[in-house]
């Protein structure tokens, strides 16, 4: 299994679990079913609404000696509804207590975008809070207080721009050490993955399938499908692997990790098998040449019914 090295020597399996999306009564048993497979990497976040269903099945896996608490890599997110220094290690907490773990090896900001602490979900314009209200620097300043606490090994982000990890590696006692995003063949990122690539900060692909399986609101009408492409496809053909295996395989060798999400034991096995498809230089330059800058999760959600967020103001593009 691959594995990425962080400064500190620790590793973390380049290849693991998604849990967004795997709804409470199907989460216990994935989970379970991915670590008796052979998953050592589980991706979680508080708004996936199934930390605690999360945190039976480690309790279970680890009571039945499947696999000790040191040999798995569990990563959770901050959720933008705590974004104020005094808030980040209380919701840490709940994310710990739910997990019903000690510590986590990597908590994550999820969004560079706050709301205030009351909603979930913002609907109208006010409620959400500005970065100028709650700078990015204030929240990581939570985060590092949780590095120091040993709440967590490790500290990222998550969907933010090379500007925004420039403007937080200037002002940061501790520099992330993660972005995760979404990565995949038509959004290849070319200019992160240098950058971060330089700094030394990992990435991990999220939604390297196409996220297919997402609510329709998140939906575009006419967006194109990772599986039906005419390159992955032929690819996958050759090496006798899937197209979701070309897919991960693709993500891997470019040195990212890679969280496919599944609840159907079949597809995670599958999932779990593409580390053996081995792909040519050729196929990774004929990969290199799909992207398209195309976004399956464009945060325009972010964007609607007066807020003061944009597309512009996300992306920084």
């Amino acid at each position: 299994m691959q594995k990425l090295i962080f400064a500190n020597g620790d590793t973390m399996p380049a290849f693991g679990l998604g849990t967004w999306k795997s709804k409470p009564g199907e989460v216990y048993t994935a989970v379970r079913d991915a670590i008796k497979i052979g998953y050592l990497h589980i991706d979680c976040a508080a708004i996936y609404l199934n930390e605690a269903e999360i945190g039976n099945a480690l309790k279970d896996t680890f009571a039945e000696g499947l696999v000790k608490r040191e040999d798995l890599w569990i990563t959770s997110k901050l959720w933008s509804n705590a974004h104020k220094k005094e808030e980040v290690i209380p919701a840490l907490k709940k994310t710990l207590s739910d997990l019903q773990l000690e510590y986590l090896d990597l908590y994550l900001v999820h969004w560079p975008i706050a709301f205030k602490s009351d909603i979930l979900a913002p609907r109208t314009g006010s409620d959400y809070i500005t970065l100028e209200q709650i700078p990015i620097i204030e929240t990581w300043r939570g985060m590092e207080d949780s590095l120091k606490a040993g709440l967590t090994k490790h500290i990222g982000v998550s969907n933010f721009s090379v500007k925004k990890l420039k403007e937080l590696i200037a002002l940061a006692f501790d520099k992330p050490e993660m972005n995760q995003i979404e990565l995949h063949p038509l959004l290849q990122q070319k200019e992160m993955y240098a950058f971060c690539k330089n700094d030394n900060i990992h990435l991990t692909a999220y939604s390297p399938l196409g996220s297919k399986d997402r609510h329709p609101s998140l939906k575009s009408a006419d967006e194109p499908s990772l599986f039906e492409n005419p390159v992955i496809v032929s690819i996958a053909a050759k090496h006798k692997a899937t197209t979701a295996q070309v897919l991960i395989q693709w993500a891997i060798q470019r040195g990212t990790a890679v969280i496919p999400k599944s609840i159907n034991p079949e597809r995670l096995k599958e999932n779990y098998d593409a580390q053996v498809v081995k792909l040519t230089d050729s196929d990774m330059e004929e990969i290199g040449k799909l992207d398209r800058h195309y976004r399956f999760l464009n945060g325009e959600n972010w964007t609607t019914n007066g807020s003061p967020y944009t597309l512009a103001n996300l992306w920084d593009e």
